[in-house]
C-alpha cells in the first residue's frame, strides 16, 4: 500500500506551477511505436514539404526541424520520407495520457506529444514536485517510453521550455523554482514565441529580430507602455510570457469514457461459436455503456488476439447502430472470413468503437417503424442466420467498364467503396450511367451509309459515318451518334492488355445505346432505358 500523502504548504506564487511533459520527436516515435519504420534508421516526418520532426539517426546526418525536403535528402540520401498525419500521432499517443491519468488526474493535451497538468495536486500526494514528475516519467517507461522529458515552472509556457531544456538522460526533469521563471527564460532564443497559439508567428518574431530583440530577456526588459503602443494587446499577453508570467492556467480535459470492452480467454479457445458466446456478456456490456452516455455505435472495431500472438483486426460497418447481437456475429464472421490468419485459438478478443452518433438520431419514429427500418430489420436477420455474406447489395464500385464497377457488398458495408470511386480513373463513362448493363455483351453490327462495317484505324480515325445498327437480328437506323472515346489500359501486360472505343448512339425508336469496338469487334455494353 501506498504510505499517506506528506503535506506540503504552498505560497500564492505557487498557485499557477504546472508540470509539462515533452515527447522529443513524436510523430517518428508514434511510427516506430506502430511498427511502420525502425527508430533506428533515419527517418523525418514532413508537413507542407518541412521537416516537423526527424530520427536521431537522421539527426546526425544534418537533417533539422524546418529544413525544406530537398536539402534534407541533399544531406542525407538514405532518409525515409513519411508524411505527416496528426490522426495517427493523436491515436498512438492516447494511451500514454491515459497512463498519466491514472498517475495524475487532470491531464491537458496541448498537441500530440505534449501534455500539461496543474503540479499542485501531483505535488502534495508525492512529496514534491520533482518527485512527482519522475513518478509520472517512470510510469510512462512502463510503457516503452524513454525520451520523455518534464518541466516543472510557473505557467505551461516556462514549464514547456524547461522541459525542454531537460534534455540529458541523466536529468530528465527540469524544475525552475518559485519566481525565477524570468531569469530563466532570458537567455532563450526569441524565436520561441513563433507558436501561433501564444498569439505571435514568424512575422511578430521577425519583427523583434530586426529591431534588435533576439532574447526573452530583451523583450521582457523592453517597457510594458512602449509594447503595447508598437504590438496591441498581443504584444502584452507575449511580454508577459517573455518575462515569466504566464497568465493561463492549465485545461485539464475530461478523460473520455471507457467504451471498449476485452475478454480473455484461458484456455484459448478454437470454435468460433465458443468465442461468441463468450463474447455474449461483453457485447451486452458494450452496448449498455455506450447507451449510459446516449450513443450508438455506427462502427466497430474487432481485434482478436492469437495464443501465439497473430492478429486479425478490423473494422465492420453497420447500415443503422449495433446492437449487442449484431456485434457478437461480427466477432463470429470475422473468425470465420480470416481462419488463415489465426492459426491457433484465441486468447483476447478486444471490441471498441470506431465510430459513435447521438442516440437521438437513431431513436425508432413515433407512430412506428417506416418502410425502410423494417427492411433494415429483415435483411439484419436474414444476414446474421446466413453469415456476413448472406445479404449482398449492389454498390457502383470504381473502375473503366460498367462490368466491373457493379460491385455486390455485404449488407451494411456500401460505404467501404467510396474512396474506390473517388480514385481518377481515366477512360471511364462520366454520369449519367446507363441503367441496363449486359453481363454478356451481345455482338452487334454497325453499317455505315455507303455500305460496309464501320471501323477505326490504329490512330483512332472513324472509318466510315454510323448509319445502322444491327443488333439481335434487328435492323436499326442510327439517328444519332457520338464518339469514339479511346480506352486503353495494361500495355504493359500482354495478356491483359485491352484497347478499345466507346460509341453512344441513338436509334429511331429513341433508343440509346453504349457500343465498343474493340479488334473491328462491335458489342453493345449497355443500353439507356
Amino acid at each position: 500500500m501506498r504510505a499517506a500523502p506528506r503535506e506540503v504548504l504552498t505560497t500564492p506564487g505557487e498557485a499557477n506551477r504546472s508540470i509539462v511533459l515533452w515527447f522529443p520527436d513524436w510523430p517518428v516515435t508514434a511510427l516506430a511505436r506502430e511498427g511502420a519504420v525502425d527508430p533506428s534508421a533515419p527517418v523525418a516526418v514532413f508537413e507542407r514539404n518541412e521537416v516537423v520532426a526527424c530520427s536521431a539517426a537522421a539527426r546526425a546526418d544534418g537533417v533539422r526541424r524546418g529544413q525544406r525536403r530537398r536539402d534534407a535528402q541533399a544531406r542525407c540520401p538514405r532518409l525515409s520520407v513519411i508524411p505527416a498525419d496528426p490522426m495517427r500521432d493523436h491515436r498512438v499517443f492516447a494511451p500514454l495520457v491515459a497512463r498519466i491519468e491514472e498517475r495524475a488526474p487532470g491531464v491537458q493535451i496541448v498537441r500530440a506529444g505534449l501534455c500539461a497538468l496543474k503540479a499542485r495536486g501531483p505535488a502534495r500526494y508525492y512529496g514534491g514536485e520533482l518527485e512527482a514528475a519522475i513518478v509520472l516519467l517512470e510510469s510512462l517507461s512502463d510503457l516503452g517510453v524513454e525520451t520523455a522529458r518534464a518541466g516543472v515552472a510557473d505557467g505551461p509556457f516556462t514549464a514547456e521550455q524547461a522541459a525542454r531544456a531537460g534534455t540529458r538522460p541523466d536529468s530528465p526533469v527540469c524544475v525552475v523554482p518559485v519566481g525565477e521563471g524570468a531569469g530563466f527564460l532570458a537567455g532563450l532564443p526569441i524565436g520561441l514565441l513563433d507558436d501561433v497559439t501564444l498569439g505571435g508567428g514568424p512575422e511578430f518574431t521577425g519583427l523583434l529580430a530586426r529591431l534588435g530583440v533576439q532574447t526573452l530577456g530583451e523583450f521582457a526588459a523592453l517597457e510594458a507602455d512602449r509594447v503595447r503602443e508598437r504590438f496591441g494587446e498581443r504584444g502584452i499577453r507575449l511580454h508577459a510570457l517573455a518575462a515569466g508570467r504566464d497568465p493561463r492556467a492549465v485545461d485539464p480535459r475530461t478523460p473520455p469514457p471507457e467504451l471498449h470492452r476485452e475478454v480473455a480467454f484461458e484456455p484459448p479457445l478454437e470454435i468460433a461459436d465458443q468465442v461468441a458466446f463468450g463474447m455474449r456478456i461483453a457485447a451486452d456490456e458494450f452496448i449498455a455503456k455506450l447507451g449510459a452516455v446516449d450513443l450508438v455505435c455506427t462502427e466497430l472495431r474487432v481485434e482478436l488476439t492469437g495464443d501465439r500472438g497473430e492478429r486479425s483486426e478490423r473494422v465492420w460497418l453497420h447500415p443503422g447502430s449495433f446492437d449487442a447481437a449484431a456485434v457478437v456475429d461480427r466477432v463470429r464472421w470475422q473468425l470465420g472470413e480470416d481462419a488463415e490468419g489465426l492459426r491457433s485459438g484465441v486468447s483476447v478478443v478486444r471490441i471498441s468503437p470506431e465510430a459513435v452518433d447521438a442516440a437521438s438520431h437513431h431513436a425508432p419514429a413515433i407512430f412506428g417503424a417506416g418502410p425502410e427500418e423494417r427492411v433494415h430489420h429483415t435483411f439484419s436477420r436474414v444476414q446474421a442466420m446466413l453469415g456476413h455474406r448472406g445479404v449482398l447489395t449492389p454498390v457502383i464500385g470504381g473502375g473503366r467498364w460498367l462490368a466491373e464497377r457493379q460491385v455486390l457488398v455485404p449488407w451494411g458495408d456500401r460505404v467501404a467503396l467510396k474512396k474506390e470511386r473517388s480514385r481518377p480513373w481515366p477512360g471511364s463513362l462520366p454520369d449519367p450511367l446507363p441503367t441496363s448493363v449486359f453481363a454478356d455483351p451481345p455482338v452487334v453490327e454497325v453499317l455505315a451509309s455507303m455500305g460496309g462495317s464501320v471501323s477505326i484505324d490504329e490512330r483512332g480515325r472513324l472509318q466510315g459515318h454510323p448509319s445502322q445498327l444491327i443488333e439481335g437480328g434487328r435492323r436499326r437506323a442510327i439517328e444519332q451518334w457520338a464518339g469514339p472515346w479511346p480506352i486503353s489500359e495494361r500495355g504493359w501486360d500482354a495478356a491483359r492488355a485491352r484497347r478499345a472505343h466507346r460509341f453512344q448512339v441513338v436509334d429511331a425508336d429513341g433508343v440509346a445505346w453504349l457500343l465498343v469496338c474493340e479488334d473491328a469487334r462491335w458489342t453493345a455494353e449497355a443500353r439507356y432505358d
